[in-house]
């Protein structure tokens, strides 16, 4: 068995028996023990009583976290004329149209966001195969393919987070940096609570939310008790 390494050790002694926490509670001892040279990532996890293989299961939607993620999001918008001009002018940091379709198809994806006009979805759906699995092919039910590209680039990059229930029915995202206030963390962390469970999808039979985990990018993962987390 190999041996632990310091960092791990005093990880694990200091989750050790601690669980079912309330946010702030949870958020603390997050904080406390994000001790790596770089400023983690608050990370939720969130196992849902749903089968996402059906389609009347599937978990999916948007939310704008009230202090942002403290990640800089590089915006990509496929758009052409007016629209492209609009989404440069808000930020966008790749524009373009088939231009874009062939670097993409290429290997080169340098964004995290991608939008595009409803009229370049012809162009973006031969993307399918290269933008599915990254989780970055729009889609008008995320606010990702529309007209108003520049509110769609000013949101991206406001702190909005996009998610999807994973095949084992597993919600997670970024909620903020460990560096950030643990009131704003938890602010945060009941926004995207709040999110999954108003997206909550007609199939779904029994208990919905079954388990909520915190943790930070090199730390461990401490559960939390759910009432804690639900706003309403």
């Amino acid at each position: 068995m190999a041996k632990l390494g310091k960092r791990t050790r005093t990880l694990r002694e200091a989750f050790a028996g601690k669980d079912n926490l309330s946010v702030e509670d949870a958020i603390a001892l997050i904080k406390g023990n994000a001790t790596a040279k770089f400023d983690e990532t608050v990370e939720i996890s969130m196992n849902l009583g749903v089968d996402p293989r059906h389609a009347d299961q599937m978990v999916r939607g948007v939310v704008g976290l009230p202090n942002g993620t403290g990640k800089t999001v590089r915006v990509a918008v496929f758009a052409r004329g007016a629209k492209a001009d609009e989404a440069q002018a808000a930020g966008a940091d790749i524009v373009g149209a088939e231009d874009l379709m062939e670097i993409v198809q290429g290997g080169k994806i340098e964004f995290d966001r991608c939008i595009a006009t409803p009229d370049m979805m012809p162009v973006v759906g031969r993307l399918g195969k290269v933008l599915g699995p990254r989780n970055l092919m729009p889609n008008p039910k995320v606010g990702t393919v529309t007209m108003d590209v520049a509110q769609a680039v000013k949101n991206a990059k406001g702190g909005e987070v996009q998610f999807k229930a994973e095949k084992a029915g597993v919600v997670h995202a970024g909620v903020g940096k460990a560096s950030f206030d643990a009131a704003k963390l938890a602010e945060n962390v009941r926004a995207f609570v709040s999110a999954v469970q108003k997206a909550k999808p007609a199939g779904a039979k029994g208990t919905y939310v079954k388990k909520i985990s915190l943790s930070s990018t090199m730390g461990a993962g401490v559960s939390v008790d759910i009432n804690s987390a639900v706003t309403e």
